[in-house]
């Protein structure tokens, strides 16, 4: 059983920046595919970054990629998402999750979530 633990959120104008951060409980970390999604009031969950267990690989939505870095350290069981530029639009509350593979369907793990600001 992972456990996920979301840090980094808060309150910032538009145009600023913010750094969330993961902690797994698991020491197998480095073998699990990480993702960040958020989700806003009224609207569905949707799908933000992710990264492959080695960090060689990203993956990011349209509306974040450019603007948004998904990064992982493996030796401290985290996984990072900087959001620069920020947009009201990005107000929502941010989750992260791990599979054991980028082929698996669904998401076995999720944090709680840390909530996420941006104020106009």
């Amino acid at each position: 059983q992972v456990q996920l633990v979301e840090s980094g959120g808060g309150l910032v104008q538009a145009g600023g920046s913010l750094r969330l951060s993961c902690a797994a409980s698991e020491r197998t970390f480095s073998r699990y595919f990480m993702g960040w999604f958020r989700q806003a009031p009224e609207k569905d969950r949707e799908f933000v970054a992710a990264i492959s267990w080695s960090g060689l690989s990203t993956y990011y939505a349209d509306s974040t990629k450019g603007r948004f870095t998904i990064s992982r350290d493996n030796a401290k069981n985290t996984v990072y998402l900087q959001m620069n530029s920020l947009k009201p639009e990005d107000t929502a509350v941010y989750y992260c999750a791990a599979k054991n593979s980028r082929q698996a369907t669904e998401y076995d793990y999720w944090g709680q979530g840390t909530q996420v600001t941006v104020s106009s």
